[in-house]
């Protein structure tokens, strides 16, 4: 993979009967303007999050006046608490009070918690209304911006009040990375990593020799990067987007994850957290007879190229062991756990022992 010398990558998503594309690259968000002019919306309106509205939300306004509208504002909390009931209806309340009729267009513009209690809400409102993810996260970018997933959390569990819902176009700007927190931007190469490990490993060997540089979000190779997890996941995200098969790889390092973060309270930051998973899950297939103990170090190794798993919560692992049996992906009362066979593989496999899952999990999290 060489530096990129295009400033926008166009990639195209071909979901059945709902195909659109995502655009990466320095200056993406100029193109939402003559996006919304192809959609001829009846109304626009926008959703961020009290951290990036007060940051970002102008210049999409501007954007959007380019357009020949206006938009009001909508902001929800910080964090996972946009992803509660409150949340959602609030977001719900303020589609109806601006009369966002059945044409009308809601731009999701923030991190995954936005993307997400977006798409719901877009979902459900008056049964399904257009949306375009104006992602500001590198881990929205990579992952949750794409795929059409939505959701919100119970009191227990994790994403499991939720639909499908796909956006009409994706517009991941670099430049908006230029405000996130330098840890949120390190952690989500938890899910970059989860790519070239699971999935390809001209990515994975471009991700370690290529670490110094790629710390930087201003580094031009970045922008590679996140096209070529776009790629990744639009193939799968085609072949199977109701999440019945093929798409599970995509969840390598989630299953524990997901426990950790709801264990914590949702306190746990989700690329730290699916870097620990990954960790687990490489384990569980090592002590399986399934994975090479060669693997697991050089997936250590990788991890800790971008400071991963790091600080996460102390959490009760007898805690994180009862949320892993509601993972929303379990069927037939088992769970469906991702393993690495070799770099840039991994297989689906629903016949771990109980004991031994229990023994990873207390070491991990010990």
């Amino acid at each position: 993979m060489d530096d990129p010398t295009e400033p926008l990558e166009r990639i195209e998503l071909a979901v059945p009967g709902h195909e659109h594309w995502a655009g990466v690259g320095r200056g993406a968000l100029e193109l939402l303007a003559d996006v919304i002019k192809d959609q001829a919306p009846s109304r626009v309106v926008l959703v961020s999050d009290h951290g990036v509205g007060p940051i970002w939300a102008e210049r999409v306004r501007a954007e959007v006046a380019r357009a020949g509208f206006e938009c009001a504002l909508h902001l929800t909390p910080q964090g996972e608490a946009a992803k509660s009931r409150e949340g959602l209806f609030d977001l719900l309340a303020f589609l109806e009070r601006e009369r966002v009729d059945r044409a009308g267009l809601i731009l999701a513009l923030g991190g995954g918690t936005v993307g997400d209690v977006s798409g719901l809400a877009a979902s459900l409102w008056l049964r399904g209304v257009r949306l375009i993810h104006l992602p500001t996260t590198l881990l929205a970018m990579v992952d949750s911006a794409l795929g059409g997933k939505t959701g919100i959390n119970s009191e227990v569990s994790k994403n499991s009040i939720g639909t499908f819902h796909q956006p009409v176009a994706v517009l991941s700007d670099l430049d908006l990375l230029s405000t996130l927190p330098r840890d949120q931007y390190l952690a989500a190469f938890g899910e970059v990593v989860k790519y070239g490990v699971a999935m390809d490993a001209e990515l994975a060997r471009l991700l370690q020799a290529e670490a110094a540089r790629l710390r930087s979000p201003s580094d031009p190779l970045l922008a590679r990067v996140v096209a070529r997890c776009v790629e990744l996941k639009a193939q799968v995200v085609a072949a199977d987007e109701h999440d019945r098969g093929g798409r599970a790889i995509l969840n390598y390092g989630h299953t524990i994850a997901h426990a950790l973060e709801a264990a914590s309270g949702y306190t746990a930051t989700h690329g730290r957290a699916v870097a620990l998973g990954m960790r687990g899950a490489a384990l569980l297939g090592q002590r399986s007879g399934f994975t090479e103990p060669a693997l697991v170090q050089e997936q250590d190794r990788l991890l800790a190229a971008y400071d991963l798993p790091g600080s996460l919560p102390r959490v009760d692992p007898e805690l994180a062991l009862e949320a892993l049996g509601r993972d929303k992906k379990s069927a037939f009362g088992r769970l469906g756990w991702v393993l690495p066979r070799r770099l840039g593989e991994a297989v689906i496999s629903r016949q771990l022992d109980s004991d031994l899952v229990r023994q990873v999990v207390l070491e991990i999290l010990g």
